[in-house]
């Protein structure tokens, strides 16, 4: 007698919406008009906080893109330096070719992208193997967060940068084609151009061209991707070949690798090293090769005097606070005392402060805490019978983005590490965060989570972990205790 196959994610999914009754439909529709109200609330929030009582002030990279923009305009060069990826300043000076010279312009494009962000990150959430309802509520987190929102105000290239990498993710995630291999290749190539981040790692996005059926790698495809990647910065390597004598889009990591190795504080903005440090670093030699010699020379004797686990100590004990610090740019840039970090960059009054903080700081904790259930019980496998190609093109999905998580965070251990630093990883953890609700709303009669297995063992695993990720969240101003005499 033939086996009867077990039902399919997908097939589950059908079923519910085929026995969806009215009032499930209307309690849709209620929890569609909260989150709209939610977001709509954040934003006019937000907007207040920027313009209300005059704007905020720009600060640290957001300057330089500003007058890198502006100087695009008035005819210059559009590679501003070897420190910095082109992209944005491009980015802004053609938005301000079309609307003006107005920081305006630039949040409106970005405010756009911050939506757009969410629904791939719904699309992508699908596809790693959540439900609809966590991929709803992974959208929902990522936009509701204030201190995610606030990015599309600022001139940081995070929020562009985040973008092009998730929509390469969702085009490498659907079946081998010359047109989508080419796509993702493109928004990768882009992607190097807003932040060098992911030139180490661009390569083993070409493990998701590899397939079960013959041919075992879709070369087509495959091809186009490289072409894709290949033609989208060569006009940079050029120039840096031009320029400084070696293939180069910005060179900043022997930098980042000093300063991350001589920052004290576990917060963002005291005494902070990166803009105490830039200069020295472009007046040390008149080449990026020479100043990378010269600050690796430095590197070397550091490890030498500390010893490298005393070092790797060191790093370990404040890089990871930075990175998941609940003091996000956001709250860094609110009125409060410098010596903590903060810069008041944003002069808003009392409440707005404190409703932002809070805002902040709710959203923040729940995603860490929620994320940390979410890891622990997250399932690779399902199903006893052999995986077919969708699943086998699921689970490749799924290393990729392990494998992107830990090199990112293998290299925040070394280099100097921003609270800004989390974005690309807050897609993530808004996932992951979202199916462990989804689980836990499932105990009460509420969409069942195929993605996660909540065992004893893995509950426990995932209340360590979410301990261990607001410990970093919270806890980094009070050990560093800046404010004290």
């Amino acid at each position: 007698m033939r086996r009867r196959r077990p039902p399919r994610r997908d097939d589950a999914d059908r079923r519910a919406r085929a026995v969806s009754t009215p009032v499930a439909a209307a309690r849709r529709r209620a929890v569609l008009a909260a989150f709209l109200a939610l977001f709509a609330l954040s934003q006019a929030l937000l907007w207040l906080a920027y313009y209300g009582a005059g704007a905020k002030r720009l600060i640290g990279d957001e300057q330089h893109y500003q007058d890198s923009a502006l100087a695009i305009l008035a005819g210059g060069d559009w590679m501003t330096g070897t420190i910095w990826p082109p992209l944005q300043p491009l980015l802004l000076a053609g938005t301000y070719a079309l609307f003006g010279t107005d920081v305006l312009a630039a949040q409106v494009l970005q405010t756009l992208l911050l939506v757009a962000c969410a629904a791939l990150l719904r699309d992508l959430w699908r596809q790693l193997g959540g439900s609809i309802a966590a991929a709803n509520a992974a959208a929902a987190l990522f936009l509701l967060h204030p201190g995610i929102a606030a990015f599309a105000h600022w001139l940081w290239p995070e929020l562009p940068h985040l973008f092009l990498m998730l929509a390469a993710l969702c085009l490498l995630a659907r079946a081998p084609s010359v047109a989508r291999g080419f796509a993702a290749g493109a928004c990768i190539g882009l992607a190097l151009l807003a932040k060098s981040l992911l030139s180490p790692f661009w390569p083993l996005c070409l493990l998701m061209f590899v397939q079960r059926a013959r041919p075992r790698i879709a070369f087509g495809a495959a091809a186009a991707f490289v072409l894709g990647v290949a033609l989208l910065t060569a006009p940079a390597l050029l120039h840096g070949w031009r320029e400084h004598g070696r293939p180069m889009i910005a060179d900043s990591s022997v930098y980042n690798l000093w300063v991350g190795l001589t920052d004290r504080w576990r917060s963002d903005y005291i005494e902070d090293m990166g803009g105490l440090t830039l200069p020295a670093f472009l007046a040390s030699a008149p080449t990026p090769q020479q100043r990378n010699a010269v600050y690796l020379e430095r590197v070397r004797a550091r490890v030498l005097e500390r010893g490298a686990p005393a070092l790797l100590a060191d790093q370990l004990g404040r890089q990871y606070f930075r990175l998941f610090n609940a003091k996000t740019p956001l709250r860094s840039q609110l009125p409060g005392a410098a010596c903590a970090g903060y810069l008041s960059a944003y002069r808003a009054p009392a409440w707005l402060v404190r409703s932002l903080t809070f805002g902040n700081d709710a959203a923040h904790a729940l995603m860490l805490a929620a994320a940390g259930f979410g890891a622990a019980g997250w399932r690779w496998r399902r199903g006893g019978e052999p995986p077919d190609a969708r699943e086998r093109a699921r689970r490749r999905l799924q290393w990729l983005v392990l494998l992107l998580l830990a090199y990112q965070l293998a290299l925040f251990a070394l280099v100097h590490v921003k609270a800004r630093f989390l974005l690309p990883l807050a897609p993530m953890l808004c996932g992951l965060a979202a199916s462990a609700l989804v689980a836990l709303r499932a105990r009460v009669g509420g969409p069942r989570e195929a993605a996660l297995e909540c065992t004893p063992l893995r509950v426990g695993a995932g209340a360590m972990l979410a301990a261990l990720l607001l410990f970093l969240a919270f806890g980094g101003p009070l050990l560093d205790a800046s404010c004290a005499d």
